[in-house]
């Protein structure tokens, strides 16, 4: 089974390396600050669209492009090198899907494909492939 869509946004550049902490009777607790939460939520509703009946089993490919809005001063799907890292934002989105139900566990991701560039149209590209088995 193979789940491919395009998700058409301005991708969010916070990630999940921003929560915040703040000190509670001698002890750190975290949590996250609003942006953070729109940028979950906004994920969430674009995510719900294409959210499979069942989570997918077993072992799991995941394929991702950020596409980033190129304002013009960039061309069309050239190589972002700047701010977010791409761990980060995959750690979010994986979050998200996990939270959705795609899979049980983002730990049966065994291989993901990252890239994020400078494109025309901004959004988020993803394909998801449950690995054959035996």
């Amino acid at each position: 089974m193979t789940l491919d869509f395009f998700m058409p946004m301005n991708p969010p550049t916070i990630t999940h390396q921003e929560k915040a902490v703040h000190v509670v009777r001698g002890k750190p607790v975290f949590y996250e600050p609003a942006e953070l939460k729109a940028a979950r939520s906004k994920l969430l509703a674009h995510l719900g669209q294409y959210r499979p009946e069942r989570p997918l089993e077993g072992a799991v490919e995941l394929e991702v492009v950020w596409l980033f809005p190129a304002n013009g001063r960039h061309g069309d799907v050239t190589p972002k090198v700047t701010r977010p890292d791409t761990d980060n934002l995959q750690k979010l989105l994986k979050d998200c899907m996990t939270e959705l139900r795609f899979w049980r566990d983002d730990a049966q991701v065994y291989t993901e494909t990252v890239m994020k560039v400078w494109a025309n149209e901004p959004g988020i590209a993803i394909r998801v492939t449950q690995a054959e088995t035996e």
